[in-house]
């Protein structure tokens, strides 16, 4: 993908903390990639979830209940 004109402010707020997220900052990249592997990207959970690396829609679906 092209270079990102938001990668700066994107990273300031990305919530990931996979160590080797090479998506990290680039949003449009991030969501395809995980929407392709039936899950969302790390924005969609509150920390403590999101540390646990389960972004299924399943996990989700469960915070909103």
């Amino acid at each position: 993908m092209a270079s990102c004109p938001n990668l700066k402010e994107n990273l300031a707020r990305c919530p990931c903390t996979w160590p080797e997220c090479s998506r990290k900052g680039r949003c449009c990249e991030c969501l395809q990639y995980h929407l392709s592997h039936r899950e969302l990207p790390a924005c969609f959970f509150p920390p403590e979830v999101e540390r646990t690396y389960d972004r299924s829609f399943a996990r989700f679906a469960s915070l909103h209940k």
